[in-house]
């Protein structure tokens, strides 16, 4: 099953638009704000179907819950391919936050499911990192593949119909997951026994505090990094124009070799960070302490973004970015492991839906305010300002240790 699960996030990154959704939208003449908007709009479709969805895979079948989620992502591929303005942009954004509630918390209640079954429910972070790290090399192959269909094609429609292919091939890999995996679901279709599931883990997440707390810290480190970290493809852009080399190629030639670099790298390293994120909470004494560690090198990256941005430092630029990639990857595995230790496993998937919806709410926030200002200053320094804020707010929000133990589930 390792196999099939790395197989999994290896195809599920095969997202050959993504390092050139901002430029796509750039050329089509969209200002960062309206960037913003869409992607906060994603969001909020996202956060809409978010905790349902995870009620609805606990309770009818997480690999049914997998294959719907595939199915939004190709249809909503298949519109970003063939929109010529604003207005379909929405509804491909609608299908795709559709197939994101419906994947978030699923595949990885599935993969702590099959470990507690194993009887290696100690070995949560350091399996999800190891099963992540494939992601990650997934999206280092990815960005290798998309920047070559731009450099040859010399437009971004193309690749969102190669999408659609490892997509199509995923699904194909759910069919081979073990019934078992599935987990207690009913046989009939219940809106009362959803909604009495959904009612439960809210409770635990707004009147438990260490899963309240987790519910913070997630919205701050995932939601700022998920709202700012598309801001390097502009930057990539700039770069490749300023660079006094390949003059004998047109711009977007130039910008697809210089994203594809970059990112290639940045997923690399990506992959490595993931696969040792259990290393980081052995040093610290467990996840904890490895959690408070990160948010102070999260502050630290911020604050060095600012001059950088404002002073048009591009080689620092794409260093901290890459940085920030590289500590999520460290900081994500420990996340879920946290959440996973505060739930129980027949709400498992539920209580992690309530983590991706948290951090969707905090980038339908953040993604149009970072937008809006980085149009009003006229360069990205908003990023690092932002980024600085969130981080002290929650460093001084939570400067005790938070006590883990699992919640029980209200009957």
């Amino acid at each position: 099953m390792l196999f099939r699960f790395s197989l999994y996030g290896f195809l599920k990154n095969q997202r050959y638009y993504e390092n050139f959704l901002y430029l796509a939208f750039l050329e089509k003449g969209l200002s960062y704000f309206a960037i913003g908007i869409l992607i906060g709009f994603r969001e909020v479709c996202t956060n809409l179907f978010e905790i349902p969805s995870g009620a609805v895979a606990d309770l009818y079948g997480r690999r049914r819950a997998m294959i719907f989620s595939f199915c939004a992502y190709i249809a909503s591929f298949a519109i970003f391919a063939v929109s010529k303005s604003l207005f379909p942009l929405f509804a491909a954004m609608f299908f795709y936050g559709l197939g994101d509630a419906f994947r978030s918390g699923t595949h990885k209640a599935m993969i702590f499911d099959w470990l507690r079954l194993q009887g290696r429910s100690d070995e949560k972070t350091k399996v999800y990192g190891f099963t992540r790290s494939w992601s990650q090399m997934g999206s280092a192959v990815s960005v290798l593949i998309a920047g070559a269909l731009v450099f040859y094609s010399g437009n971004f429609v193309d690749i969102f119909y190669f999408s659609i292919i490892p997509y199509a091939m995923n699904i194909v890999n759910f069919f081979g997951y073990p019934a078992r995996l599935d987990g207690d679901r009913q046989s009939e279709f219940s809106l009362k026994a959803v909604a009495r599931l959904l009612g439960s883990a809210l409770k635990q997440s707004v009147q438990f505090p260490p899963l309240r707390r987790l519910v913070f810290e997630g919205m701050g480190f995932e939601g700022m990094y998920k709202a700012s970290k598309d801001f390097l493809q502009p930057i990539l852009k700039q770069t490749a124009i300023a660079l006094p080399l390949l003059l004998a190629l047109d711009e977007s030639k130039r910008t697809a070799l210089l994203v594809a670099g970059v990112y290639f790298v940045l997923y690399f390293l990506s992959a490595f960070a993931s696969r040792n994120s259990h290393q980081v909470s052995n040093w610290r004494g467990g996840d904890e302490g490895a959690a408070r560690f990160m948010w102070w090198i999260d502050l630290a990256l911020f604050a060095l973004l600012i001059p950088a941005l404002w002073f048009n430092w591009y080689p620092a630029i794409i260093a901290l970015f890459v940085a920030l990639a590289i500590l999520q990857n460290f900081w994500r595995p420990g996340l879920i492991s946290r959440f996973n230790a505060q739930s129980t496993p027949e709400m498992s998937a539920t209580i992690l839906s309530i983590e991706a919806q948290s951090k969707s709410l905090a980038t339908i926030i953040l993604a149009p305010l970072l937008g809006l200002l980085v149009d009003s200053i006229g360069n990205f320094s908003p990023v690092g300002i932002v980024g600085i804020c969130i981080a002290v707010a929650i460093l001084f929000a939570y400067r005790g240790e938070l006590e883990e133990r699992p919640v029980s589930v209200p009957t």
